[in-house]
């Protein structure tokens, strides 16, 4: 900010907006200059530059050129697509085109009463969103792009009633890796030996599932030197915490010994080889589990008569 002589005999003002960029107004006195350069600052300092200097930016505008670039970009690749698809089924067609200093309570909360009226709403989703729009203000009132984060005032929406959580039945994990050891999902395009190991593959990742509780992706990044004698070290590849954190999961007897079968039979891989790798020896990928799981696993689930 600063006050210069301009050609007229006035003073201008030169400051930037809360959108960054420069703008300046002009005064006939140099008092009054004063007095606004001082308001500048003010409320630059409190955060309400925003509506000092009634900034247009939209919704749409931060987002795609602060929020995203800024705040986004950091995170897993995953997320950052996971955020991205929110924005775009919830909240951007609503309430894109506002401006940020227009966004109010009575907007926020008419726009979650809308999506929730939608037949078929996922609420879940729309929670989500909601989150996401109150940190997108957020955001943007820290930087004093805005006066205020009216999400704060809105109540979410209450969640949807959960279903209990019924962990299979020994039995029933077990005629899962019946089906799978018998070729569920397999075709014969594979040589006989890649079928048979694929087949006791999918049995062994059942048996780490079901018995020690992993996740999927903890599952695919089990290598064998995380296979204790009594216990698992499960590195989760959630966030960068857990992965500085790891936990120790229980090793069940029965699947303590059907993993030592199961480094016998694959010649004693290296200590830091997966424990269910792919033909090749790499790590099972997220999309090659995807395709397990709609192929063997949907396949083993109902020879064994299970839903799914």
């Amino acid at each position: 900010m600063s006050i210069h002589e301009n050609r007229v005999g006035g003073y201008d003002v030169g400051y930037r907006d809360a959108t960054g960029r420069m703008r300046s107004k002009s005064f006939r006195r140099k008092r009054d200059a004063e007095r606004f350069d001082i308001k500048i600052k003010d409320a630059k300092q409190a955060g309400m530059l925003a509506s000092l200097d009634g900034g247009r930016m939209t919704l749409d505008d931060y987002v795609t050129g602060t929020w995203i670039p800024v705040h986004v970009a950091p995170l897993a690749a995953k997320t950052s697509k996971r955020y991205a698809q929110l924005y775009d089924r919830h909240i951007t067609e609503a309430l894109g085109a506002y401006q940020l200093r227009e966004i109010t309570p009575e907007i926020v909360g008419r726009w979650q009463a809308d999506e929730l009226r939608q037949p078929g709403a996922p609420v879940d989703q729309i929670r989500k969103a909601h989150t996401m729009l109150g940190s997108i203000l957020q955001r943007a009132l820290e930087a004093g792009r805005t006066v205020s984060n009216p999400q704060r005032l809105v109540r979410k929406a209450a969640p949807p009633a959960t279903t209990e959580v019924r962990p299979l039945a020994p039995a029933s994990a077990e005629a899962i890796r019946h089906a799978l050891a018998r070729g569920a999902g397999r075709d014969d395009r594979s040589t006989r030996g890649d079928i048979r190991w694929l087949r006791d593959r999918d049995a062994v990742m059942v048996a780490i599932l079901a018995y020690a509780g992993l996740r999927p992706q903890e599952a695919r990044g089990l290598c064998w030197a995380h296979v204790l004698d009594r216990t698992l070290v499960v590195h989760a590849p959630k966030t960068r915490r857990y992965r500085q954190q790891p936990r120790s999961v229980r090793l069940l007897a029965p699947l303590a010994q059907d993993l030592r079968e199961c480094r016998l039979a694959s010649g004693r891989p290296d200590p830091a080889s997966p424990v269910i790798p792919l033909l090749d020896g790499g790590e099972i990928t997220e999309t090659a589990f995807e395709s397990w799981r709609a192929g063997p696993w949907t396949a083993a689930l109902k020879a064994a008569d299970l839903a799914y």
